[in-house]
């Protein structure tokens, strides 16, 4: 049995880039400059408006796993487990798609809201056909496990974000380094492409933990 645990980064596009008529949609509902700069800044959050710069895979049976990551120049080394590779955005998309087409089960924490849609789209997108279907059954935890639904139990109960699910249930946070999600797209622009990825691989590892815990005591 492989279970494979997955997590993606993203950066948005550079609004420019977008056409008049783009642009308008986008923010036709922001009225201050205020909602204006947080639009853009959710343009992370959607597969026609971002970009996939990190994903990362991790093995639960064994704890190893790997990381492909967009760079401006190829590298390819491990550390702790993990063999990063870097490539642009449609080369990662191919080595994740040859990678989890092996999994039995694959793990998440929010995958249907975010990871999943993002990147069979983005794949799409940039015609690289995917390998499994990543939006099964929902409420079935036979072949996805989406940790953020599981432990909601599907959105019965308030919704905790992965940081506070991980200190609430006493797994070393991936956010102790002081990095979150929303600093992700300055680093890009900084070119800290291999920060971006070890820190991809932080989020796999807690994940892992919390899956453990959900396995062995909530799991029926």
């Amino acid at each position: 049995m492989k279970t494979i645990v997955f997590d993606i980064e993203t950066v948005p596009q550079d609004f420019d880039s977008l056409d008049e008529a783009q642009k308008y949609y986008l923010l036709k509902t922001s009225e201050t400059e205020e909602e204006k700069v947080k639009t853009k800044n959710q343009m992370a959050l959607w597969a026609p408006t971002n970009k996939i710069v990190a994903i990362g895979m991790l093995s639960v049976e064994t704890g190893r796993g790997a990381v492909y990551f967009v760079s401006q120049e190829k590298k390819e080394f491990e550390e702790n487990g993990i063999k990063y590779w870097s490539g642009n955005e449609k080369e990662i998309l191919e080595k994740f798609w040859q990678a989890i087409a092996y999994a039995n089960k694959f793990v998440t924490f929010n995958g249907r809201g975010f990871d999943c849609p993002v990147l069979m789209l983005r794949s799409a997108m940039l015609k690289v056909k995917p390998s499994k279907n990543l939006m099964p059954y929902r409420y079935s935890a036979e072949q996805h496990i989406d940790l953020l639904e599981q432990l909601t139990f599907y959105n019965s109960v308030r919704k905790f974000n992965l940081d506070f699910f991980c200190k609430a249930f006493g797994i070393q946070s991936p956010k102790a380094s002081g990095i979150t999600g929303h600093d992700i797209a300055p680093m890009y622009k900084e070119n800290k492409f291999e920060e971006i990825a070890k820190y991809c691989a932080g989020d796999l590892f807690a994940t892992r933990e919390l899956y453990l815990r959900w396995q062995n005591y909530l799991k029926f």
